[in-house]
């Protein structure tokens, strides 16, 4: 039954390469910062300074390929920040910008016009199954300066770049994470020029981004780099498996594959491999997945593994998903293709991925229709929802630890109409609430007024590590035994039974 899925939005455009600009900036002048390796000029509007491409380490092109991240080139004069930097190679796809840049290690700052200092800082990692996204699609402005927050938003190396394992390259797998600590320690360095405080740091990320932030949560040389960690859609039990590619890869898994490919492109060294032009590259690695790999001193073990033994970088946690992941997936496929999906179609697929156990899924999801929504449903409950409970129990052992699921009617994927049944909160859906998204629809009245609840929540989390704000519902703290946790709707905030809702007793007993 796999089809594929439509271009769900445009994609966006390009972005213009960075220049060095070489001019001298007046003392007083606002749009103007000096940063560890140069000054650099930025965007004054009537709320935020924005600052854009400003590298955190050099150019990981020719024989800095598929090595770790070295420090950026220190510049004369002052750096025009007003433009975005090339994102990272990629294909074209809605979350993502097409390019075949490998001068891509940039991060973009945004504060609050009005001055300050000390104020929080969150690290943005972005999502894109570890193949796609940018900084550009990701607009901070609402969490700013409502929040009063200091946003920096990270690229790190995609896809095979990112992530490709190999015994030809040295410290190989994991060189996506590398990036995104090395930005972690750029902002140890110059939050404070911005008005942030460089001890008051949360990672913050969704799907590929949130696994990253579980795997900087394991991550041995991580530690220290930040204070808070906030998890949307992402979560940190996840297993890789053959129908989800999300999780940390086994070494031996990505080192077959990283075998098979360099054998494609008749390379037996790693000269040849840094050779391969970075068009060639993406064309062969396409179908691909990819992921952080396990092994080495990066990622040395799975976070569940690591959560387990207690060898993780303890801080406080917000973890949870929204409650339709896949809902957006076989929604957005119905409404594209205006073809349902069929219950021959939904049960042939339950009969692939769940084997022998298929007869107990169909029997237990028997009350939910069409076959569209159950498929849906389904993937949630298993792929999503599963994981995060356990994952729920294991941060709570280790760590001060609060959950959530996002829930109701969010917005849906600008110019697609909706499949014949409810989208509810889909995968991506949760980003409305806390960015300016070209993807999705504007917010309503009530999904408004939601937004300005987590806002006021994510940004008193990110102060003291505690997400009760003023005239919120109590939101208590996380507890291994718990089984509900804060449902973030429009039509109301409130407890849920998370198990329930997702029947993982269900789930539970296909693994006795």
């Amino acid at each position: 039954m796999k089809r594929r899925i439509p271009a769900i939005a445009a994609l966006l455009a390009l972005p213009a390469t960075l220049l060095a600009v070489p001019t001298v900036a007046a003392a007083s002048d606002d749009s103007v910062v000096r940063t560890d390796t140069g000054l650099v000029r930025g965007i004054v509007g009537d709320e935020t300074r924005t600052f854009r491409g400003i590298p955190y380490a050099a150019p990981p092109t020719g024989e800095l390929r598929w090595r770790s991240p070295r420090p950026a080139a220190k510049w004369d004069g002052v750096r025009d920040a007003t433009r975005y930097a090339d994102p990272c190679v990629q294909g074209e796809h809605p979350v993502g910008v097409a390019s075949t840049s490998e001068d891509c290690l940039y991060l973009d700052v945004t504060t609050p016009t009005e001055s300050g200092q000390n104020r929080p800082v969150v690290v943005w990692i972005h999502g894109g199954s570890f193949k796609h996204g940018a900084t550009s699609v990701y607009q901070p402005e609402p969490l700013v300066t409502k929040g009063d927050v200091v946003v920096v938003e990270v690229q790190y190396r995609l896809g095979a770049l990112g992530f490709l394992a190999s015994p030809l390259l040295e410290r190989s797998g994991t060189f996506g994470l590398e990036d995104q600590q090395a930005a972690m320690r750029w902002v140890q360095r110059n939050a404070a020029a911005f008005g942030g405080n460089p001890r008051n740091v949360t990672i913050m990320g969704e799907s590929a981004g949130a696994y990253s932030v579980c795997d900087n949560i394991a991550s041995p040389t991580a530690a220290g780099l930040f204070q808070r960690a906030i998890v949307q859609s992402g979560p940190c039990a996840q297993e890789y498996s053959a129908i989800n590619y999300a999780g940390p890869r086994p070494r031996e898994v990505a080192e077959t594959y990283g075998r098979e490919l360099a054998e494609s492109l008749g390379c037996a060294t790693a000269d040849c491999l840094r050779e391969v032009p970075a068009d060639r590259l993406l064309a062969a690695t396409d179908e691909a997945e990819f992921s952080p790999v396990l092994g080495g001193p990066v990622l040395p073990i799975h976070p569940a593994k690591a959560l387990l033994t207690g060898g993780v970088n303890k801080v406080p946690v917000l973890h949870g998903i929204n409650h339709d992941e896949e809902h957006g997936r076989y929604g957005a496929q119905e409404a594209a293709t205006g073809v349902p999906i069929t219950t021959a179609e939904y049960e042939g697929e339950v009969r692939r991925i769940f084997g022998a156990d298929a007869d107990r899924v169909l029997e237990r999801y028997s009350d939910v229709q069409p076959a569209g929504l159950a498929l849906s449903t389904v993937l949630t409950d298993s792929q999503w929802a599963y994981p995060a409970a356990r994952s729920n129990r294991l941060l709570s052992l280790r760590m001060p630890t609060y959950t959530f699921e996002f829930a109701g009617k969010a917005p849906w994927y600008n110019g697609l109409a909706e499949p014949g049944w409810p989208v509810g909160s889909h995968h991506m859906s949760d980003l409305a609430y806390l960015f300016d998204l070209g993807l999705l629809q504007p917010l309503n009245a009530s999904q408004q007024q939601l937004a300005d609840e987590v806002i006021a929540r994510w940004s008193a989390f990110v102060r003291t590590g505690n997400p009760n704000a003023d005239d919120t519902q109590y939101w208590p703290r996380a507890t291994p035994s718990d089984r509900t946790v804060q449902s973030l709707n429009p039509a109301r905030v409130k407890r849920t039974n998370f198990l329930a809702e997702h029947r993982i007793g269900f789930w539970r007993s296909l693994e006795d």
